[in-house]
């Protein structure tokens, strides 16, 4: 017996999923500095995960003090029992011994940045912070130095965290991007104090990170949202151009059977830029298409009936108009869905999805996408535009 449509399309989405985490990988950034400068904050700052705890994850060799935290598309790194300043040697021994042991597996389990933070207001920076920095450097890794909590009022920064930034640039660290950065992770509207300098950090980490783990940053940060909507715009002409290809075969329109495949990659990869955990974006993608999946495992099918008009373009084929254009709108609205799962929208009272909500608004996102394909409600060479 064949499987119920719906209990197909979730296996197909699920497994495409899972394809694609292995494909995107993971970043792994390496946080170093001493107790109290806030780097959980920072990290909790632009990239979501709960790691306020330095101890939550796993100790990357038995023994080590050295825990490694990884969640869908973001590892960190980072020390647990240890002081820096205290306990340089033990740790540069570990992490040396790590590091050359990744060095042998996939890029994605490799670290891949490491940052230093120094808390601006303790006003100095050690010489033992500076041999640290130092021997990071010739283990290979690529060292961005932060200073953390910068008051900032009125344009400016407190002067002694410039002056503590001016005397850390004199010592000629070898830092990649050759900058130091200054943040302030948290906002405190009771004191007045705004979050600030993330995104420049964010920015310049996608610099010195391997080209390899950009999908993979793109999709564990959660502050820069431009680059989330950059990125899922490429899944969508990848798509299309695939869907243009497929299209231009006598394909029925009844199965369109090699375009499902293309759309779930596609969807896949948008959740995933998102960071929509799987259950979720099966949920969600359930939801949004299942005017499509209702009758029979034809996405296509399904959602091009929902427009006025755009039926009269087929025939005994699917034109690479159509399909390019019908994937494009698929596209366009499950980015908006994503994007708002991600803002914690679209959820019901008890915290779960609102699946009317989702399919509401993706069918009134593709109904507006195809209609503006198709002005008047019809016409093949405005498809193809």
């Amino acid at each position: 017996m064949a499987p119920a449509p719906r209990d197909w399309f979730s296996k197909q989405f699920t497994e495409t999923f899972d394809e694609k985490a292995r494909e995107i990988g993971r970043f792994n950034l390496a946080i170093f500095g001493k107790t109290g400068v806030g780097k959980s904050t920072l990290v909790n700052a632009i990239f979501g995960e709960d790691v306020a705890e330095t101890g939550i994850g796993q100790p990357v060799t038995q023994g080590s003090h050295l825990y490694l935290h990884a969640d869908g598309h973001f590892g960190v790194l980072d020390t647990r029992g240890l002081e820096i300043g205290t306990d340089d040697a033990t740790i540069l021994a570990e992490l040396k011994e790590y590091v050359g042991h990744l060095r042998r597996l996939p890029q994605s389990e490799q670290v891949h940045v490491a940052w230093y933070c120094v808390r601006s207001l303790d006003r100095r920076f050690e010489e033992t912070e500076e041999s640290f920095v130092r021997e990071l450097d010739r283990l290979g890794l690529p060292v961005m130095l932060v200073l953390t909590q910068v008051p900032l009022r009125d344009g400016r920064y407190h002067p002694d965290a410039e002056a503590l930034r001016d005397d850390i640039a004199a010592r000629d660290l070898p830092l990649a991007g050759g900058q130091i950065f200054l943040t302030n992770a948290k906002a405190d509207d009771f004191a007045g104090v705004e979050a600030h300098g993330l995104q420049s950090l964010l920015d310049a980490t996608f610099l010195v990170a391997p080209a390899g783990v950009e999908e993979a940053l793109v999709a564990a940060q959660k502050i820069d949202l431009k680059r989330k909507r950059t990125s899922a715009e490429r899944a969508i002409r990848t798509a299309v151009g695939a869907a243009a290809a497929a299209g231009a075969t006598p394909i029925p329109f009844s199965d369109a059977a090699v375009l499902v495949p293309i759309q779930l990659t596609m969807m896949a990869s948008i959740a995933h830029i998102y960071g929509i955990g799987v259950d979720r974006a099966t949920a969600a993608s359930l939801a949004s298409t299942a005017a499509a999946t209702a009758g029979g495992r034809s996405l296509v099918t399904g959602l091009i009936k929902s427009v006025p008009g755009a039926g009269s373009l087929i025939g005994g084929g699917i034109a690479a108009a159509v399909a390019s254009s019908v994937t494009w709108a698929v596209g366009q609205a499950w980015t908006t869905v994503c994007a708002r799962l991600s803002q914690g929208k679209l959820n019901g009272v008890t915290g779960a999805l609102d699946s009317d909500a989702i399919r509401e608004l993706f069918l009134d996102e593709f109904r507006g996408n195809m209609r503006r394909k198709l002005p008047g409600g019809g016409g093949v060479r405005s498809l193809g535009d």
